[in-house]
């Protein structure tokens, strides 16, 4: 066989290969979300009530700790998105004003730029610094440490 000729197969059998693979773990994947969809079904028909999830109390400290760090998730992710975005602006107006010779259509360019990653690090300023009062339950994990202590 021409080296030509199979050098055109391996990427088309590749490609088939995955593309088969990926289907056969997604018929795999729904028959075991069937079978969970019965089993919990069979459990109501029997009059027992299934679990929310797996680990009930488990999910109920996951989604606690998620509550609690989502209040900080705002403040970092603007400033970082306003410094990149100043980082553009400035190498756009760098790029265009060696390269292009035109300093007024870099200062617009890459100006704006800077202004929309300014206004994103003057936004992170502003973000809520501490984390909102939640109520105290069962399944609350105990408060953090003092930064100092």
């Amino acid at each position: 066989m021409d080296p030509g000729v199979i050098g055109v197969f391996v990427p088309i059998v590749a490609i088939v290969g995955g593309i088969t693979l990926a289907a056969i773990k997604t018929m795999a994947k729904a028959r075991i979300r069937e079978l969970q969809i019965r089993e919990r079904i069979a459990m109501i028909e029997k009059g027992l009530v299934p679990p929310p999830e797996v680990d009930p109390s488990g999910f109920d400290l996951a989604m606690d700790r998620h509550e609690r760090a989502d209040w900080t998730a705002g403040a970092p992710r603007h400033r970082r998105a306003g410094i990149t975005l100043m980082g553009v602006g400035f190498g756009l107006m760098v790029l265009i004003a060696f390269a292009g010779h035109d300093r007024s259509s870099a200062l617009g360019v890459g100006g704006f730029l800077v202004v929309l990653g300014a206004a994103f690090f003057i936004n992170s300023l502003f973000e809520l610094r501490q984390p909102p009062p939640t109520p105290s339950g069962p399944n609350q994990l105990p408060p953090p440490p003092p930064a100092g202590s």
